[in-house]
């Protein structure tokens, strides 16, 4: 088997999700979302983790674009990026794949969804942390600190400002949700709820990653966290 179909089949074998099995994994919702999105849609991401599941997942085809920041740690440039794409091109689909981390930083933005009526769809990636600084930091042996986010329920909120809101807590849920979330008229917001401990695996480790991320599993074990390791394993070994 060619080595760009070994790797295209051993992400796609990540991107699964077994009905009442929770939390989701992410890369499911991003290859679900690309596989209902509009031949033509433009998608936005920020930085971070959703940039990584929008680059493994979503097909372009020479008609759909993707924009984004893709400068290390700039935050929260999806939701205002598809804000500025509908306005160009209202005729299209315009979908933000967002962080729980950016979108809050400039959540006042989905205020504008509402005023001016834009049908953007939101996709929020919650896993209530900064994910990517998580995975920096276990990779150079720290413990996570100050990385926890304590958010809202963002689908209700947005129901709360008169827009569609979808809270997606179930893998059985992810089709469904996301269908009718893009099939609506006016804007709408997927708040869905993933797995905090998921890995996105770098094509090459290098040595000093695997000796950080072990000297982390250490730490973690004699500071009384050994069930978060339990996690991580349940989350991208035993899946």
């Amino acid at each position: 088997m060619p080595f760009n179909t070994r790797s295209r089949k051993s992400l796609d074998d990540l991107a699964t999700g077994t009905p009442g099995r929770k939390p989701i994994h992410p890369e499911f919702v991003a290859r679900t979302l690309s596989e209902l999105a509009a031949p033509n849609a433009i998608f936005t991401c920020d930085v971070g983790t959703p940039t990584i599941w929008a680059s493994r997942y979503l097909k372009m085809n020479g008609w759909r674009r993707l924009l984004g920041s893709f400068n290390h740690g700039s935050m929260a440039n999806a939701l205002p990026q598809a804000i500025g794409a509908q306005l160009a091109f209202p005729s299209r689909q315009v979908i933000s794949m967002s962080g729980d981390g950016g979108f809050a930083m400039l959540m006042g933005d989905v205020l504008s969804l509402k005023q001016l009526e834009l049908p953007v769809k939101v996709v929020i990636f919650n896993n209530s942390s900064l994910g990517f600084v998580e995975m920096e930091m276990k990779a150079a042996g720290l413990l996570e600190f100050g990385t926890e986010l304590q958010n809202p329920n963002f689908a209700t909120m947005a129901e709360s400002i008169g827009i569609r809101g979808f809270r997606i807590e179930d893998p059985a849920d992810v089709a469904s949700g996301l269908r009718e979330a893009l099939n609506c008229g006016g804007p709408a917001l997927v708040d869905a709820v993933v797995n905090r401990q998921e890995l996105s695996m770098p094509p090459h480790i290098e040595m000093e990653q695997a000796k950080g991320f072990s000297l982390f599993i250490l730490k973690a074990i004699l500071n009384g966290r050994g069930d978060e390791i339990v996690d991580l394993v349940r989350t991208n070994v035993l899946r």
